[in-house]
């Protein structure tokens, strides 16, 4: 019935990270770079627009 190394809650194993088992955080790092870049352009164009 114990079945040793499995989740008794029935999830599935989790997912494998890097190569050296980091998680990776490149690509989230990239997409909130990219979106603090455009909030801060959009207050600045904003700020120029209303001038």
């Amino acid at each position: 019935m114990n079945d040793s190394g499995k989740s008794p809650m029935r999830h599935p194993d989790e997912q494998p990270g890097g190569g050296d088992g980091t998680p990776r955080f490149g690509r989230l790092l990239l997409v909130l770079g990219a979106a603090v870049l455009a909030v801060v352009g959009l207050t600045l164009f904003s700020e120029w627009l209303y001038t």
